[in-house]
């Protein structure tokens, strides 16, 4: 390939990149708002939420979800660039696994065994994998139209990443309402509402986000 024909090839590829970012940008900021309307209006914030954040286990499950929004949220940035390396992201991902993993063996440490089930099935685990989903809705929606414009080397994966990040944000929405706040809980009915949308993600994105 002669040089100029290179030149011409990335000025052309330019303005491609810079909107892929720029949709990208555009559906997470509407589908947090859009979520966060959402839940304010519905079911709004916890009625003790000022006395609930100083506790560990609110101030866990607060930065555990949004490190897992933020985390994701970089990760479907720059899934849609095939030429951008995404192992560093990948691995940015374990962090709020091990941290989860490390708040439920000192939960089972410090609790005595008789609750540990009460802990786990919590009070409203059923409507927390219901809602998650729901809040999800606006963001996997945003992020799937916007990764159309982008280049995923594979579809399926971009989706899964899409649902992932989008479900990371309905997290970290519905954890300033839920009144579920043992990592016992999270890391059952939490885990369990993220990996339904981010396996929707996985399907939708292998039949929207094909070349």
């Amino acid at each position: 390939m002669k040089t100029d024909e290179l030149i011409s090839l990335l000025a052309q590829d330019a303005p491609v990149r810079f909107s892929l970012s720029k949709r990208m940008a555009w559906a997470l900021v509407v589908g947090v708002v859009v979520s966060g309307l959402l839940l304010i209006s519905t079911v709004g914030l916890r009625h003790n939420l000022e006395s609930a954040v100083e506790t560990a286990r609110v101030a866990f499950k607060i930065v555990e979800t949004f490190l897992l929004a933020l985390t994701a949220s970089c990760l479907v940035f720059r899934i849609g660039k095939p030429d951008l390396g995404l192992r560093p992201l990948v691995l940015c991902l374990l962090m709020p696994l091990l941290l989860l993993v490390a708040a439920v063996a000192i939960e089972l440490t410090v609790l005595p065994e008789g609750l540990w089930a009460p802990s786990l099935i919590g009070s409203h685990a059923a409507f927390c994998v219901f809602f998650i989903p729901v809040l999800s809705i606006v963001p996997l929606a945003g992020f799937l139209k916007a990764l159309q414009s982008g280049a995923p080397e594979n579809p399926g994966l971009a989706g899964a990443a899409a649902g992932l990040a989008a479900s990371g944000i309905a997290a970290a929405l519905y954890a300033w309402h839920c009144p579920d706040d043992s990592p016992l809980f999270v890391a059952t009915w939490y885990v369990l509402a993220i990996s339904l949308v981010t396996v929707i993600g996985f399907l939708a994105g292998r039949r929207l986000l094909r070349w």
